[in-house]
């Protein structure tokens, strides 16, 4: 874990927590993404990991992209490059294979809600605002908001937000699917810690699946997708940890996972 400029994770229990860092907002600049990137690959090889949460330092979660940085994209094909470096950083979230929390303590707004909804699992804080407002700079969602808004909201939903560009409260975003959880301001870390502890304490080997099973899953029609589960299932079977699982439970004791 090295020490970069706007980005680091530390790690205990099994508990990764990578903190957004570029006061005063945490706008997702070119060299944010990066770090994001590079702290993301050193979770997914660190075996003592099994949860990431994603948060932000401040008063913010991420407020969107760097618009000073707008300006030298104007060429064709700049933006395209600059969209493709963030789209390789969110998937790169999106594909870790271990669970992942955004703990929404603040502003979440265009590149910052695409970030969050890369993560499985958002828990927000009351008072937090979610928006992609882009369209109001005559831009549109660049780094997977097209795609990944309509899959958690709905098509109408996520159309309507995109094309208004107002933001929701974190309620509001609650009732459509977007958030899972809404916890008084102050709390988000915590919430997201206890969730995270709750999932550190299974094995990473099921957790992995899980994961794999529904993202692959939704790519496939219902048929194609329960044969994938079943194979992932088979594969579970011959882990060390489901005899654990089944012999913890005829002892009438807690699992001692290995996690992988």
């Amino acid at each position: 874990m090295s020490t970069r400029n706007y980005v680091n994770w530390t790690k205990e229990d099994g508990i990764a927590i990578l903190t957004i860092d570029n006061p005063p907002v945490n706008v997702l600049s070119e060299a944010v993404g990066l770090e994001i990137r590079e702290c993301v690959h050193e979770v997914e090889l660190d075996e003592d990991v099994v949860v990431l949460i994603v948060t932000g330092a401040g008063r913010a979660f991420m407020a969107g992209a760097d618009i000073k940085e707008f300006p030298s994209k104007m060429a064709r094909g700049e933006a395209k490059k600059m969209a493709l470096e963030h789209f390789h950083t969110y998937n790169k979230l999106d594909f870790l294979p271990k669970p992942t929390i955004a703990a929404l303590n603040g502003i979440t707004l265009g590149g910052g809600l695409e970030l969050a909804m890369a993560c499985d699992i958002r828990i927000a804080g009351e008072s937090v605002k979610l928006g992609l407002p882009e369209i109001k700079l005559g831009l549109f969602p660049g780094a997977g908001g097209t795609q990944r808004l309509p899959r958690l909201v709905g098509e109408g939903r996520a159309k309507e937000l995109m094309y208004l560009g107002d933001p929701i409260d974190a309620q509001e975003a609650w009732r459509i699917g977007l958030v899972n959880k809404v916890v008084p301001d102050g709390e988000v870390l915590e919430a997201a810690r206890s969730m995270a502890k709750q999932l550190a304490s299974r094995t990473l080997t099921a957790l992995s699946r899980i994961k794999k099973a529904v993202d692959k899953g939704l790519e496939m029609d219902l048929t194609n997708g329960v044969l994938y589960e079943v194979e992932l299932l088979d594969e579970v079977f011959q882990t060390e940890d489901i005899h654990e699982g089944c012999n913890a439970f005829f002892e009438k004791r807690e699992p001692k996972f290995k996690h992988r």
